[in-house]
């Protein structure tokens, strides 16, 4: 065993960090069973299920705070290379999230959610 330099556990010999990326990710795009995604959603509030996606909309308190909410959004979803649809009306936007190569919800899903979250409370956005 070894360690991934800048991590805190140990790994077998040889194995990189890109591949240890690789698994953390294939966990995170597990898909979620029926109980998995209602527990989930208990710890978002806002957001609703439809079907293999979940979507939640913010009212912005204008314009512009909904397209710089997008902007922010946007920046966090490449960074996680997974992204929401986001339909803008106005001051309302909308997210909505599934993992298509999983066929469903995932742990992504959630994480992303709750980044939204985030930053929709910095934009003012309820």
């Amino acid at each position: 065993m070894g360690t991934v330099p800048g991590g805190t556990g140990t790994v077998p010999t040889g194995v990189s960090g890109r591949v240890m990326r690789q698994r953390g990710r294939q966990a995170m795009s597990d898909r979620l069973d029926d109980s998995a995604v209602a527990a989930r959603l208990q710890d978002l509030p806002g957001w609703a299920r439809d079907g293999d996606r979940i979507h939640r909309s913010f009212t912005a308190p204008s314009f512009m705070a909904g397209i710089d909410l997008v902007g922010e959004v946007a920046r966090a979803a490449e960074e996680a290379d997974h992204h929401p649809d986001i339909d803008i009306r106005w001051r309302t936007v909308t997210f909505t999230l599934t993992t298509h190569s999983a066929g469903g919800l995932t742990e992504r899903d959630f994480a992303l959610a709750a980044r939204i979250d985030q930053a929709a409370a910095r934009h003012g956005a309820r």
